[in-house]
């Protein structure tokens, strides 16, 4: 006997989503999209930090043991020291940087650290906030140092001998800054802008670092695009001694 309502018979009828599962998908997809960027987030961090503890203090313990073990910043002449990086250069104050930075280490016995790989340990390779490559590259060098005056507000020009590390974005100058003087300034601190090193302009406060995360690199226009590498800046460290 036929069935007298024949479409009732076969596939059941579809039915769209409620907005109950509609809202539940939604806010899955979210904590999904949410636990990315942060886990983005938490790698990026442990990125920059192993960069500050195994490179750039690396470096730093190297100059430490170079000036203990030979008496001299490296470079520096053997027969008339000037206490200055390069000090032998002529003229003075040119950057020892490359195989030149590398071989003084190597020759009086220093370790240096790891960094991009054989013959170029002054370099070290990390991502930047749009995960784009990015090296951050080390000299040293002796250049003009502000320091505080006779009185509150002025400051006078020393010659310093600090590490230079060129390819700074803001976020790693930011986290380097925090760590090595527990604040981010660009002008004061162990850590400083390099342009902003030597202002010995009285009365002036405190600058923030001239470059943020969403300028594109060789620029200081802020830009939206998310492929783009992040805008750089160079930065000193002075060093002890």
């Amino acid at each position: 006997m036929m069935s007298l309502h024949p479409h009732h018979t076969g596939a059941r009828r579809q039915r769209g989503f409620s907005l109950i599962e509609l809202s539940v998908v939604l806010i899955v997809i979210g904590l999904v999209l949410g636990a990315v960027a942060v886990g983005r987030d938490l790698q990026r961090s442990a990125a920059n930090q192993r960069l500050s503890t195994d490179f750039i203090q690396g470096w730093q313990l190297a100059y430490e043991a170079y000036f203990n073990g030979v008496g001299r910043p490296p470079g520096d002449n053997p027969l008339d020291p000037t206490g200055r990086v390069n000090g032998s250069a002529t003229p003075a104050g040119q950057p020892l940087c490359g195989n030149d930075m590398i071989n003084a280490f190597l020759a009086a016995g220093i370790r240096v650290p790891t960094g991009r790989t054989e013959g170029q340990q002054d370099r070290y390779v990390y991502l930047d906030s749009n995960g784009n490559p990015q090296e951050v590259r080390v000299c040293f060098q002796s250049v003009a140092w502000a320091e505080a005056g006779a009185s509150v507000g002025t400051y006078v020009s020393r010659p310093r001998n600090v590490m230079v590390i060129h390819g700074l974005t803001f976020s790693l100058a930011g986290a380097l800054d925090q760590q090595i003087d527990g604040r981010s300034d660009a002008r004061f601190g162990s850590l400083r802008e390099s342009t902003m090193a030597n202002n010995v302009t009285p009365n002036n406060p405190g600058q923030i670092w001239p470059v943020d995360d969403r300028m594109a690199f060789g620029s200081t226009v802020a830009t939206s695009l998310d492929e783009s590498q992040v805008a750089v800046v160079d930065a000193y460290f002075k060093m002890m001694r």
